[in-house]
């Protein structure tokens, strides 16, 4: 009895195309091959399956009367292969991503529809939390991709681009000189809490902790209701307020970059990446050039009103 599930399948639909066309030329020919590959596959074949399959003469081939008992069997196979892959390519799979809530979400239409053009069987799961509550599910296979920015301790992912912090604030928020900086973060071991305090420390500026809230949407909320200042990427400051650095004699903040973590490596699934990454950076680079724009004016009207100082 032979065990078919150690048959090639290249083997075997060489054999069948034969059989068909009654031709090796022919069969090269719908297979995309040569006639000697094709005579190849058929003698791995037969040796394999311990028994002459076709019957071959100058003029005439025709399969033997093993070839024509194993034809049916041989269908049977292939067509089991097929549905086999056709399963494979249409099941439903999911696909989970992670996006640090600093970094922010203004992607996310994009990103969402493209994965579904490019595979609408793929189930598109999509959380947005803290960057170290997304590194340890990253990290125990919880999920399978994640967008953040570079960590410190972490040089793996695939750059989809830079960012640039700044200072935001309500345009009504008030700050005494000699006073601590009022800050609010999402938590102690908030990174962008670490590079705010990090630049303060640097400047020989105080500061405290006015406002701890659970994720970057709560911080959000406690700079628009003016209760601090703080950190956000220029790309995701929340509406209504305005970055403050130059008002209040704040540090520059160090540019960070966009990564995208994943360990998948099936054909598929890295498709899926790549797909990702283009439609992240196609919405990114438009958004990082206009903030660079900004910050170009920024610095020009700076220093022009620094030089009117002087020469007045």
């Amino acid at each position: 009895m032979i065990d078919v599930t150690t048959l090639d399948v290249d083997a075997v639909k060489a054999f069948v195309k034969i059989a068909d066309l009654q031709s090796f030329t022919r069969a090269a020919d719908a297979l995309g091959t040569t006639q000697g590959a094709i005579s190849v596959k058929l003698k791995r074949l037969e040796a394999r399956v311990g028994h002459r399959l076709v019957e071959r003469t100058p003029r005439l081939v025709r399969l033997s009367a093993q070839g024509a008992v194993f034809l049916d069997s041989a269908r049977a196979f292939l067509a089991a292969h097929d549905r086999a892959v056709a399963q494979l390519s249409t099941a439903r799979r999911r696909f989970s991503l992670g996006i640090a809530t600093h970094v922010g979400a203004p992607e996310l239409p994009t990103l969402l529809a493209r994965l579904n053009a490019h595979d609408p069987a793929l189930t598109i799961e999509v959380r947005l939390d803290d960057a170290r509550d997304l590194l340890d599910a990253f990290d125990r296979g919880v999920i399978d991709a994640v967008i953040m920015f570079r960590e410190d301790d972490r040089r793996d992912g695939e750059v989809l681009g830079p960012d640039h912090f700044g200072w935001f604030a309500t345009p009504d928020f008030v700050h005494r000189a000699g006073e601590p900086i009022r800050l609010a973060a999402s938590s102690p071991s908030c990174g962008i809490l670490n590079t705010a305090t990090r630049a303060l420390g640097a400047a020989g500026l105080p500061w405290t902790e006015t406002f701890l809230g659970c994720g970057a949407f709560a911080v959000a909320e406690a700079v628009s209701a003016g209760l601090a200042i703080s950190v956000f990427s220029c790309r995701v400051a929340p509406p209504g307020t305005i970055e403050v650095s130059e008002r209040f004699g704040l540090p520059a903040l160090p540019p960070t970059e966009i990564v995208l973590l994943s360990t998948l490596s099936d054909p598929r699934s890295r498709a899926a990446l790549k797909v990702l990454a283009g439609a992240f950076r196609a919405h990114h680079a438009p958004v990082i050039a206009r903030n660079a724009a900004r910050r170009d004016h920024a610095g020009q009207h700076a220093q022009t009103s620094l030089n009117g100082a002087s020469r007045a």
